[in-house]
């Protein structure tokens, strides 16, 4: 029986007489064109760096300098090295009231997201482990704040603590900042790529409750989570500056990005602010570096799961 042309093996063999036609390769990459990707992006990525770290560096060269120095040298040239002068200017300055501000942003900071990173924790947590009525609706409101910026809130949550007496003092800084939308969502994303489901239903078979669940079981899983989400809070709280601006009078009470700005509007006033604030600025830049840098193990693996998942 003869088969049709449609159903005929088409890897038969040449004809007799003709060679067989040559393969065709894929076109190889040159070298040069490979080079000059990674090239490019190298030098993306280092005037990326540099754009990065210029603020940075202008303000570690401009500390080095007395308030002469700061108008008479280029920006970028070292000073007479008055570092050690100025931090100590700066910490017995108007009877130390910036080691007050540094004070307070640790305790605005430390405490406000210990507090925010445990109840986004455990919301992220109950939202995927959990069903309940109208368990979706209520995550849709949560992630509805994310659209609002905090600046549209401030006046309202102002109008609030006016009410209950709260203004003018730390918890009206530290209650609005335990609230955080965006780290609710994150933890519930670390919850579904670090706790299974298989432990949970295991631990409460050999008798667990679910508090037991949580403290003991889930929260050692999500230690990456937990450092992650910290951190977003910890550098949002330190840099928070328009809620202590309407919260608080006493400037005793002032945060340290509050305190610098309060100097900032009046060194026309006091022009032996300057090297002051300088210092200070650095000074307040290092507690988010070293967060940075000795949570970073953590924060990288935390950041890699959320991208996977």
């Amino acid at each position: 029986m003869s088969m049709s042309p449609l159903t005929e093996d088409r890897t038969a063999a040449p004809e007799p007489g003709k060679a067989p036609a040559p393969a065709t390769r894929p076109p190889r990459r040159s070298a040069h064109t490979g080079l000059a990707s990674k090239a490019a992006v190298n030098g993306i990525l280092a005037l990326t760096a540099l754009y990065t770290l210029m603020p940075l560096t202008w303000l570690l060269f401009a500390a080095t300098k007395n308030n002469g120095d700061l108008f008479g040298k280029p920006g970028f040239q070292l000073g007479d090295f008055h570092l050690f002068t100025n931090i100590v200017d700066l910490f017995t300055y108007n009877d130390g009231v910036f080691g007050r501000w540094l004070l307070n942003s640790f305790v605005y900071s430390v405490l406000g997201s210990l507090a925010s990173t445990l109840l986004s924790i455990g919301a992220g947590y109950a939202f995927d482990k959990y069903q309940f009525w109208g368990k979706e609706k209520l995550y849709g409101l949560v992630l509805l704040g994310l659209l609002v910026p905090s600046t549209v809130i401030s006046m309202p949550i102002y109008l609030l603590a006016s009410k209950v007496g709260l203004v003018d003092t730390y918890w009206a800084v530290l209650i609005p900042g335990i609230v955080a939308p965006f780290s609710v969502y994150l933890a519930r994303i670390f919850s579904e790529a670090y706790v299974p489901d298989e432990t949970m239903e295991a631990a409460r078979m050999d008798g667990a409750g679910e508090m037991r669940i949580f403290g003991s079981i889930a929260l050692p899983m999500l230690k990456p989570a937990f450092v992650t989400v910290f951190l977003f809070s910890f550098t949002g709280s330190w840099n928070n500056f328009f809620l202590p601006l309407v919260m608080l009078n006493n400037h005793d009470l002032y945060p340290v990005a509050l305190g610098l700005f309060n100097w900032n509007a009046t060194l026309s006033q006091y022009p032996e602010q300057y090297a002051l604030l300088i210092t200070g600025s650095l000074v307040s830049v290092l507690p988010l570096a070293i967060a940075f840098v000795c949570l970073q193990r953590f924060w990288r693996s935390g950041l890699t799961a959320g991208a996977v998942k």
